[in-house]
């Protein structure tokens, strides 16, 4: 039987995709093949490729007996997956590619699988004894980049018409989550952002680091500087040395909109009656999960009438929160469980009183109801003061390098109009 290497599987071979249609190596993956040659490996002329990807309810071993295993070659397959592959992390929605030789009766048979275990790494599966299974690991480069983007409508909208990756936007909502209601962004906000990109077959995968952000509202300017100081803590600081980390979110949910404020004299959308609404809505799609702003315990999980499902949480002597309207709670919650900031407590929901799909969200300081939006959140745990010298050096070290970007970029257009 003739079997193809793995870096010449994952790598070299072009192939038609789809049963039964056969195509020629290409000339760099046969230069690849004739080397191997010299090395004593035999290599296959052409295989047939099968392109596909993991079903819902489809699980390795049934992939596996799909593709042309029998049973118990599946299951010394996965056995051969040791520590490079848990086969209970396949994916639903992954791709991967099945490639077939012909044995000595003309048969076809499967010879390799081919998984994208993600979008920078595949798991090449040997399906042929002695089995084998390892991990191929695409070339990733890290590379610095810089953006300036003004709102105009929309922070989502303006950073993509920027050339901005989305993957930035998520960084940032995060980083700035204790600082930045995302929700509350004004025509005029700015952003200034070094960071670096992970890059992967020519496309950005991920934000490998956020470096230095600069977001200026109503002419207040907000910077953030990432400093590691080895602790297995925050990373991120304003100018002073505070964690951007607070003790509560500015949010309890992301994507939506603020669709009524808090107000002691508001009138209700169903009845119609003018009456205090201590709270903020939020509206949203149903579903959208919906977090615990901090750490604390839950005090209740039930219908409340007008309110729909709710879920109450005490986060210390001084602050409490609720959270109306839920279309259901997270898996597993109960009254007296403990929470972590950011932990999914429920979903947007309609229940109760209510006109569509919002979370009515509410704040107490001392028992009394406060504005959301307007509440204070103390810093958590500053930089250490023998770290401040080094954090301060980085910070002006990134505050001159987009002063040197800044001044390149005028040159630049002055030249242009030259």
């Amino acid at each position: 039987m003739r079997r193809l290497n793995m870096i010449l599987i994952a790598v070299a071979v072009v192939v038609a995709c789809g049963r039964g249609q056969e195509d020629g190596l290409s000339e760099s993956a046969y230069e690849v093949c004739q080397a191997k040659e010299h090395q004593g490996e035999a290599c296959p002329d052409s295989l047939t490729c099968v392109a596909g990807k993991v079903k819902k309810g489809q699980f390795f071993s049934n992939l596996m007996t799909d593709l042309g295993m029998t049973a118990q070659e599946a299951y010394d397959l996965t056995q051969a997956c040791d520590t490079v592959f848990d086969v209970r992390s396949l994916r639903v929605g992954n791709a991967y590619k099945a490639y077939y030789d012909e044995d000595e009766s003309g048969s076809e048979m499967l010879v390799k699988v081919v998984y994208d275990r993600d979008r920078s790494s595949q798991i090449i599966f040997d399906c042929i004894p002695p089995y084998e299974v390892s991990l191929f690991e695409k070339p990733v480069t890290v590379e610095s980049r810089y953006a300036e983007v003004t709102i105009t409508t929309s922070l989502w909208n303006d950073m993509l018409d920027a050339g901005v990756s989305p993957l930035l936007i998520v960084d940032l909502s995060d980083i700035y989550a204790w600082t930045v209601d995302f929700f509350a962004l004004q025509k005029g906000d700015r952003f200034k952002v070094l960071y670096d990109e992970r890059i992967c077959d020519g496309e950005v995968i991920a934000i490998d680091t956020v470096r230095y952000a600069l977001f200026t509202h109503d002419s207040q300017e907000l910077p953030m500087v990432m400093y590691n100081q080895h602790d297995g803590g925050n990373i991120w600081w304003n100018e002073k040395g505070e964690s951007m980390r607070k003790a509560f979110l500015k949010a309890p949910l992301k994507y939506s909109r603020i669709s009524s404020g808090f107000s002691y004299a508001r009138r209700h959308p169903v009845t119609r009656k003018v009456r205090p609404h201590t709270g903020v809505d939020y509206a949203a799609p149903k579903g959208t999960p919906v977090m615990s702003i901090g750490d604390g315990v839950v005090t209740s999980k039930k219908y409340e009438g007008a309110g729909g499902n709710t879920v109450r949480i005490r986060h210390n002597s001084v602050y409490s929160t609720a959270y109306l309207h839920l279309s259901g709670y997270a898996k597993g919650l109960k009254v007296g469980q403990r929470v972590r900031q950011g932990e999914v407590i429920g979903y947007v929901g309609s229940t109760g009183r209510s006109t569509g799909p919002h979370l009515d969200f509410r704040v107490w300081k001392n028992g009394t109801p406060i504005n959301p939006l307007k509440m204070d959140s103390p810093p958590a745990e500053p930089l250490k003061k023998e770290n401040m010298p080094a954090f301060e050096k980085a910070a002006a070290a990134c505050r001159a390098r987009i002063d040197t970007i800044q001044a390149r970029s005028a040159a630049a257009v002055l030249f242009e109009r030259l």
